[in-house]
């Protein structure tokens, strides 16, 4: 299926705590149960994004964007179910509610912009977790500026 859509996310694990490699062994199904109450109750759950920007700015890869990750769940995009066959997901370092990074910000810009020119389909199809599971998901949430974003994207264009 052709990949016209990007979803983008926000994870913080522990929640609400930055660094480390939780995430990255989360996504990696490695995470270790005993290492923080909240990872027992999470620890076996099997997800993944495409990428993960960290709060440095720092790029993770962990699928291939040509491959299905599983970052969306129950998902709907204009009409059409199972964002994960037709989407790229991004990860951002952060929570709901906490204001992102001006590297991120630049980091995820850059990345659109070389999606979009190597997926020409996505178009202007970038999107939250929250618009494509309303009621079930709440990421990149209010610390997110969208205004923001779409000027990095248009200042290196």
């Amino acid at each position: 299926m052709a990949i016209d859509l990007i979803v983008v996310h926000s994870i913080s694990l522990p929640p609400g705590e930055y660094g480390g490699d939780a995430i990255e062994r989360f996504f990696q199904n490695q995470l270790d149960k005993n290492q923080h109450p909240y990872f027992e109750e999470i620890h076996q759950m099997q997800v993944s994004a495409h990428l993960l920007i960290k709060r440095s700015g720092e790029i993770v890869q962990f699928v291939p964007f040509n491959e299905r990750a599983w970052h969306a769940g129950q998902s709907d995009f204009q009409g059409r179910g199972c964002c994960n066959d037709f989407s790229i997901g991004i990860e951002l370092e952060g929570t709901d509610s906490d204001v992102f990074e001006e590297a991120q910000y630049q980091q995820l810009a850059d990345l659109i912009r070389a999606l979009q020119s190597t997926y020409p389909a996505i178009a202007d199809h970038v999107t939250g977790h929250s618009d494509i599971a309303p009621g079930r998901k709440t990421d990149p949430g209010t610390g997110f500026d969208w205004e923001k974003l779409q000027r990095y994207i248009n200042a290196q264009s």
